[in-house]
């Protein structure tokens, strides 16, 4: 862990940058004050650059843009509403926003804007207390009211006031809690925690699409599993993922079964570290699907006689409750149809094992995976939790064997691009037939015969078409 002093030095050698120099001076001539603030400055304590360049100041936005003036390659202002300039300066992309000193309304959304003109009010004001530092330019004074850096160097969360005040303001604020928490493996703040526990029931003010945001940026963490745990434990989980929380199934003393839950957890660090495999780093498509995967089996849990405990289709019902939850959240489209199709696709490999595929399971599994093959690998390999090392050994040698047969076929048949051996025109020309119900189900038929005997040729694609036509 680094100590104050090389933190500090890790700020200055980040920060040393003509465009900081620059603006700093454009403001002070000008009569304002400007400094650089929030992620930004945390990040260059880590020793990284961060992607956005935040700054705050004491013009307000018309006052900026005339600073900015001659000065920036382009300016919008889009978030002026809230005080805020975005322009591109060069290759860097900065947003300055006037000192804030907002309120919120307790039943609302959206916060009452209200500018301020203390930069320490600004901070304040601000989430955690490791994003209320600021670095105050140009002459470069570090300031940090409410000891943000110390908590870093500690790895801790906590807010720069009371926890009720600053998640009264902003309830998303619990959830970016526990988003911090996996993106930098901090813990939460005691007090701080117990005030997300109490408030829980105030994110369901918060839009869908805000939430989905949280929750993106919490699964692409280094540590999602602390974010998750932070919002299960909490009670946030019950109003924005209640399909988490339901995975601790209850433990019935006749019927014995893995902890759900936790298999969960594995999973989703497993498939984290398959990503790099696969070429899939930072994937969400594959994180969530393996956080949701077993989500239908609180809905198809069966306590059998003797003991044993069944989840019969719950690939296929959690495929649907995830696209639910995800229509809920807001996720794209093509994002939902990834995730629910992953889920409903995790049980197929299971029994390779035991019984050998013939050539035509092997294409149907591709053909059925398209696009997400590689991510199904990854999530197909990460399933495997059991602590029965002969059995995770053979399951893991079970999909290398696998592997090599697709990679087989796939050399010796254009695996990837799996179509009928005749197109629909040539079945329009052979059948005599205008486009129609009766040329796809022909397309079907071939398309049936190319996934049970591979590639066979126009030739004898086409007899066997005559002969299936004439046989209807």
């Amino acid at each position: 862990m680094q100590t104050v002093a090389e933190a500090l030095a890790n700020l200055e050698r980040t920060t040393d940058s003509p465009l900081f120099r620059e603006l700093g001076k454009r403001f002070t001539e000008a009569g304002f004050e400007l400094a650089l603030v929030g992620g930004p400055v945390r990040d260059a304590f880590l020793g990284r650059i961060a992607p956005d360049l935040d700054f705050t100041t004491s013009a307000n936005p018309d006052e900026i843009i005339r600073v900015l003036k001659g000065y920036a390659d382009t300016h919008w202002d889009i978030g002026r509403e809230f005080g805020t300039i975005g322009a591109r300066i060069g290759n860097d992309t900065v947003e300055i926003t006037t000192y804030r000193a907002d309120k919120y309304d307790p039943s609302s959304r959206k916060p009452e804007v209200a500018f301020g003109t203390d930069l320490n009010d600004d901070l304040f004001r601000r989430d955690f207390t490791i994003n209320s530092m600021a670095l105050r330019l140009p002459e470069k004074t570090f300031v940090d009211p409410f000891n943000g850096l110390q908590d870093l160097i500690d790895g801790v969360i906590r807010t720069p006031g009371s926890p009720e005040l600053s998640f009264g303001d902003d309830p998303l604020r619990m959830l970016r809690g526990a988003r911090f928490a996996s993106q930098l493996g901090f813990k939460i703040e005691a007090e701080t925690f117990a005030a997300m526990t109490a408030m829980a029931d105030r994110i369901e003010i918060i839009s869908a699409e805000r939430v989905q945001a949280e929750l993106t940026k919490l699964m692409l963490g280094a540590n999602p599993r602390l974010g998750l745990e932070a919002l299960v434990f909490s009670g946030l989980a019950e109003r924005v993922l209640p399909e988490l929380p339901a995975l601790q199934l209850e433990v019935d003393e006749h019927h014995h079964h893995k902890d759900v839950y936790e298999h969960t957890l594995r999973v989703v660090e497993q498939a984290i570290s398959y990503e790099a495999d696969y070429g899939l780093e930072g994937d969400f498509v594959l994180r969530f699907a393996a956080l949701m995967h077993d989500i239908g089996k609180p809905a198809t849990r069966r306590l059998e006689p003797g003991g044993g405990v069944t989840f019969h289709q719950h690939d296929l019902v959690g495929a649907r409750l995830a696209k639910k939850r995800m229509q809920a959240l807001r996720f794209d489209n093509d994002t939902i149809r990834d995730v629910s199709r992953l889920i409903e696709l995790h049980l197929r490999f299971f029994g390779y094992g035991e019984q050998a595929w013939s050539d035509s399971a092997v294409r149907r599994y591709v053909r059925d995976a398209g696009d997400l093959l590689p991510r199904l690998h990854a999530l197909t390999r990460s399933d495997v939790t059991t602590r029965n090392q002969r059995k995770a050994d053979r399951l893991a040698h079970a999909y290398d064997d696998l592997e090599i047969r697709i990679a087989a076929l796939r050399e010796q048949e254009e695996l990837d691009s799996l179509r009928p051996d005749l197109s629909g025109e040539d079945i329009m020309r052979i059948l005599d037939l205008k486009p129609g119900r009766e040329v796809g189900q022909a397309r079907n038929f071939l398309m049936e015969l190319r996934l049970e005997e591979g590639a066979i040729g126009a030739e004898e694609a086409e007899k066997r078409l005559l002969a299936w036509w004439s046989a209807r």
